[in-house]
């Protein structure tokens, strides 16, 4: 048997060569579209079969949590948005929604329904992403990346609302940093209408596609108590039949609303390989857009009124912990907030989706080719900064 090690993105050179191995430094990537950073897969394979997969991570850690520690509430947002670039809304979210449950602090309904509407576009921002390389990546089809592309029609209006195109920043505790500017709402449902089409009809020309059903069908397979052991939620995990997700499961926003109005729908699968996960992520994006689509009639529908509350400018929080998690487009974030009654929290601690989906890949991808870990890395989503923090 030999070593290899396989780079995803930059920052393989030399390596360390172990005392009698076989070492080939093998750059793979970036082949996922957010996965422009160190990620390291120590393979041991035999002829093209993989023997063992270990994970290398940290690479670009920067101890957020610690970094929390010396920065008020309001400050640690911005914090929070950087770890996951592909959907740092949900980021800023949770951190903002842990602190509202500590404080006690009823958001305005506007802001409530607003910030629904810019977390569904956020999750179809990062269907958009994570499906739109797929084409070159496989099937070497050497075209135009549509549905990449398309990105920019959703990324235009969440821009024109936020002020920030891939960190939004417009979250505040107790509510947002303003109102969404006049005739938005009318940009933002032609846009989700045109994106919606283009989704239905490219993406579903790609699952269709005979090479790329090849590529991913049977390829990396997850079963369900697998996904278990490790913590793998998102669409990873309800591919192979765990039929979880936090809107339904424990609603916040206005989901609870959306589920009983039929709007919210929780797809499954059970095959759990590569093609599962990346239909799952197709029809995921098209109900984001769907409920995207039902959150802007809602805030057409209310009155004028505040996005946000009063706070004191000494915000602190009364000792105590509180404990709450948004589904993020990756899977489920979890935010424990520890206070001594600071204006600074005395400990935060994150639990990010990606990595509890990255520590699954060992059982996923051995016994396979390395030729097939192209299809499993990028069916499995995640950022490298949401797995080091």
């Amino acid at each position: 048997m030999r070593e290899v090690v396989v780079g995803v993105g930059s920052a393989v050179a030399g390596l360390p060569t172990p005392d009698g191995a076989e070492t080939v430094v093998l750059p793979l990537g970036p082949h996922h579209p957010s996965a422009h950073g160190a990620l390291r897969l120590r393979l041991t394979v035999d002829g093209e079969r993989i023997a063992t997969c270990e994970p290398e991570v940290g690479f670009m850690h920067r101890g957020a949590e610690k970094l929390f520690e010396v920065r008020d509430y309001r400050q640690i947002i911005m914090l929070a948005s950087r770890h996951d670039w592909v959907s740092g809304f949900s980021s800023e979210l949770g951190v903002a929604l842990v602190v509202e449950r500590m404080l006690g602090i009823e958001v305005p309904v506007r802001a409530v329904w607003t910030r629904t509407l810019l977390a569904e576009l956020t999750r179809a921002l990062a269907g958009l992403a994570f499906l739109g390389g797929l084409p070159r990546e496989l099937t070497g089809a050497v075209d135009p990346l549509p549905l990449f592309a398309e990105r920019e029609t959703l990324q235009d209006v969440v821009e024109e609302a936020a002020g920030g195109r891939v960190h939004l920043m417009i979250t505040r505790i107790g509510g947002l940093l303003d109102d969404v500017p006049e005739g938005w709402l009318d940009r933002a449902a032609a846009a989700v209408v045109r994106v919606r089409e283009r989704v239905t009809d490219v993406g579903g020309a790609l699952l269709a596609d005979q090479s790329f059903r090849d590529r991913t069908s049977g390829v990396g397979v997850l079963d369900r108590d697998t996904a278990l052991a490790h913590g793998v939620t998102g669409a990873a995990a309800r591919a192979c039949g765990l039929d979880l997700d936090l809107r339904r499961d424990d609603p916040y926003l206005g989901y609870d609303e959306l589920l009983a109005e039929g709007v919210l729908r929780i797809p499954t699968r059970s095959a759990g390989d590569a093609y599962a996960r990346l239909e799952l992520l197709h029809t995921q994006t098209l109900v984001a857009l769907d409920l995207a689509a039902a959150c802007i009639d809602r805030v057409h529908a209310l009155p004028p009124g505040p996005v946000g509350v009063r706070l004191p400018k000494n915000l602190k929080a009364p000792e105590g912990a509180a404990y709450a998690w948004v589904e993020s487009p990756i899977g489920a974030n979890g935010y424990y907030l520890v206070s001594r009654g600071e204006k600074v929290p005395w400990r935060l601690k994150l639990r990010t989706a990606s990595f509890g989906n990255i520590s699954a890949l060992p059982a996923m991808v051995t016994g396979g080719t390395v030729n097939d870990l192209v299809a499993v890395l990028a069916s499995m989503c995640f950022v490298t900064g949401d797995i080091d923090r």
